[in-house]
């Protein structure tokens, strides 16, 4: 196993991690072997989502407000994109990421400034702010919902993500699958999983982690950061960067377009695009990809990015680690 590679700029390593890049700058970009690698299992348990003990309110949860005895107070929310919902006398609330039971306290606060002996309870009708995006060889692909916090078992099993005979079954990829979250992303042994049940690997994932399940032969390129869909996509022939920009939606409103960067995971090379001069002469920046190619849009007012690039192989699997330093 290669020593992993560290690229990171950081005050008072700068100079090393410049001299550590440049000799690893080939403007040759050799291709990737076709292995199918996985993270380290100490690295996959390191991404587990933070513990949800109990279900916190987010965009798109439907509630209902039972305030006894004032039916004009009563009534079904649903939490808008802001995390807030309006009630009336108590006025405008911000309740995502607040409990049922964190709700109803914090109604009763309100309106206890103009009632006396107020019963209020919140009832949660549809659940639908935990999402997970499951994608690839999967039978149903897209969002799924869930009331408490899913592992990745939960997540693949109600995608329909482990075919063992039918149709499809050949062409799944059931060695693994990579978890994005963000600017992270982490490739998990299926295999290991489920058939020799280590389930150290059945972590729990966060609302909006993508988990994506490739075809066994599937070669992957990655857009993460400040795009409007991050993620995996499959490598077509003589596929650019602004062919996966384009498949990733484009700039977020929070991108910052003079610092693109392009990492080569094969060996740890990396480019720094100007979206502007991009589209001025695309001729001269519109970099061919390979497989396992990352693209990095980086947040607005972020000075620095650091990345790290930890190889499970000579040429291929990895764990990505975005890290910004004002």
């Amino acid at each position: 196993m290669r020593t992993p590679i560290l690229c990171t700029v950081l005050p008072g390593v700068l100079l090393l991690a410049a001299a550590l890049c440049a000799q690893q700058q080939d403007n040759s970009f050799k291709i990737r072997s076709k292995e199918n690698t996985i993270s380290a299992a100490d690295i996959v348990k390191a991404f587990e989502g933070p513990r949800v003990n109990s279900y916190t309110l987010g965009e798109g949860d439907e509630i209902s407000v039972d305030v006894w005895s004032h039916p004009e107070l009563s009534g079904k929310h649903v939490v808008g994109p802001d995390g807030k919902i309006t009630v009336p006398i108590s006025g405008v609330l911000a309740v995502a990421g607040l409990t049922r039971e964190d709700t109803q306290a914090l109604i009763l606060s309100t309106l206890g400034k103009f009632y006396s002996d107020l019963s209020v309870t919140v009832r949660v009708d549809r659940y639908t702010s935990f999402r997970v995006y499951i994608l690839g060889r999967v039978t149903n692909p897209g969002a799924l919902q869930f009331d408490s916090q899913p592992t990745l078992l939960d997540v693949v099993t109600r995608a329909g993500g482990l075919p063992i005979g039918g149709v499809g079954a050949d062409k799944a990829g059931l060695g693994r699958c990579a978890i994005i979250r963000k600017d992270q992303m982490v490739w998990v042994d299926l295999k290991t999983l489920v058939s020799q049940g280590n389930l150290s690997l059945n972590i729990h994932l966060s609302r909006n982690d993508l988990v994506y399940m490739p075809d066994a032969g599937d070669q992957l390129v990655y857009v993460l950061g400040e795009v409007q869909h991050p993620g995996a996509f499959r490598l077509t022939p003589d596929m650019s960067f602004l062919d996966a920009f384009t498949q990733a939606g484009g700039l977020s409103d929070d991108a910052l377009p003079e610092k693109i960067e392009v990492v080569r995971s094969t060996n740890g090379a990396h480019r720094e695009i100007s979206f502007k001069e991009l589209l001025a002469a695309p001729q001269k920046t519109n970099l061919a990809l390979e497989e396992g190619d990352i693209i990095y849009v980086p947040k607005r007012n972020m000075a620095k990015f650091g990345y790290v690039l930890q190889k499970a192989s000579p040429l291929a699997g990895f764990a990505i680690v975005g890290s910004v330093i004002k």
